[in-house]
């Protein structure tokens, strides 16, 4: 369970690490050109762990279905969609609407049983669980907004 958690912690800090290079990747080089880089490094990186790890044990794939086999295409989506929600929103707002978004996303899927997932009971503390998170969210960017607002009067008062 302590090995589970502190993965799941790094996998966070490093998704969120990986948002900020991707970020300034795509102010350089545009946002296709960043999806490329980023897909194509992972691949390569993925293929030599993988040999190094799995050697060719990395290359037997039974009993999978044949729609899991598109699942790097949806990294191309995910890429895309980070890239740009990071130009046009804060990052760390982007980020939570990302992470809600997941959250909703994966009770649904557990919910209903969709995607080969066994399915897991809708109950109403899942809802209230992921509708604070929704509201966190509200309360944050409203908070932002003040920041912002803030700092924009003290420009206008420092100019007049």
């Amino acid at each position: 369970m302590i090995l589970a958690l502190i993965l799941a912690l790094s996998a966070g800090a490093l998704v969120g690490m990986q948002n900020i290079f991707n970020n300034k990747v795509n102010e350089k080089a545009g946002s296709w050109t960043t999806t490329t880089l980023v897909l194509g490094m992972g691949f390569a990186a993925s293929m030599a762990m993988g040999l190094i790890f799995e050697g060719k044990q990395m290359f037997v794939l039974q009993n999978m279905q044949p729609w899991y086999w598109g699942s790097g295409c949806l990294g191309v989506g995910v890429v895309v969609c980070l890239v740009q929600s990071y130009r046009r929103l804060d990052p760390t707002y982007a980020v939570s609407i990302v992470l809600t978004s997941e959250l909703f996303f994966a009770l649904l899927w557990d919910s209903l049983g969709w995607l080969g997932l066994e399915q897991i009971p809708f109950t109403l503390n899942k809802l209230i669980g992921v509708l604070v998170i929704v509201g966190g969210i509200f309360v944050f960017k409203l908070s932002g907004e003040t920041k912002k607002q803030k700092k924009m009067q003290m420009k206008l008062d420092y100019n007049a």
